[in-house]
């Protein structure tokens, strides 16, 4: 039986638009996310996916929550974990303290239970960062973290993982190993062609099951929302 602990549900939380308004069109493309993840791997049980981008600053954080909400919104049970234990963010999107998380049980200081926390939003729980240690790397290179992970799946219909971005670091590399498949953040204007290259290549290196791209803030006819491109 899992126990998770209790917190404070919030009315709302910032950048969930699959929350605050459920009919507006970004919120329409998250759900085109969603079937096309489902579309992309249809002879294989994808329930370990992770987020990650070039650089930071493209949106990975909230398009990962946002994902996490759509996939709980057909009745899914969702664990989003924050993998990111350098510039974590997710605890606050959904307004939960960051005392325990992901990097208390890698260091063995707490177990699976004490660090899974509900959020406002049915179906969805999180594991925040925790404290930021001085070994992420090694951490998530772990086999303790392989074995949250196995742990994990047999409690959880989907598990959204939220990574570091991938050039300069390791972390979302060793990841997407780990996982059953990734998407990519490139965000519009802000990171060029060479270093969505470099990106890939570095997820093909790693063996990484590539699911697809989502453009972030990409303009159509004056519309500004999430577009959805898979593998070619």
């Amino acid at each position: 039986m899992l126990f998770k602990r209790k917190t404070k549900k919030s009315p709302m939380a910032r950048k969930l638009i699959t929350v605050s308004d459920m009919m507006s069109i970004p919120s329409e493309q998250y759900r085109t996310i969603r079937a096309n993840i489902k579309f992309s791997q249809p002879n294989q049980d994808v329930k370990t996916i992770l987020v990650t981008s070039s650089i930071a600053g493209e949106g990975k954080s909230t398009n990962a929550a946002n994902i996490g909400v759509v996939f709980s919104q057909e009745g899914k049970r969702v664990l989003i974990i924050d993998a990111d234990m350098r510039k974590p963010t997710l605890h606050h999107t959904f307004y939960l303290d960051n005392i325990f998380g992901l990097s208390s049980v890698l260091s063995r200081q707490s177990t699976i239970e004490d660090v899974i926390q509900e959020t406002f939003v049915e179906g969805v729980d999180i594991i925040s960062s925790g404290p930021i240690p001085p070994n992420p790397t090694e951490l998530l290179a772990s086999e303790t973290l392989t074995a949250l992970l196995v742990e994990v799946k047999v409690r959880y219909d989907m598990i959204i993982i939220d990574a570091p971005p991938l050039l300069f670091l390791s972390d979302a590399q060793i990841l997407s190993n780990k996982c059953d498949g990734t998407l990519l953040i490139v965000n519009t204007g802000t990171v060029g062609k060479a270093a969505v290259v470099k990106s890939k290549s570095i997820l093909t290196i790693s063996k990484a099951n590539i699911l697809g791209v989502i453009l972030n803030n990409f303009k159509i006819n004056g519309s500004t929302y999430e577009q959805y491109y898979g593998k070619e």
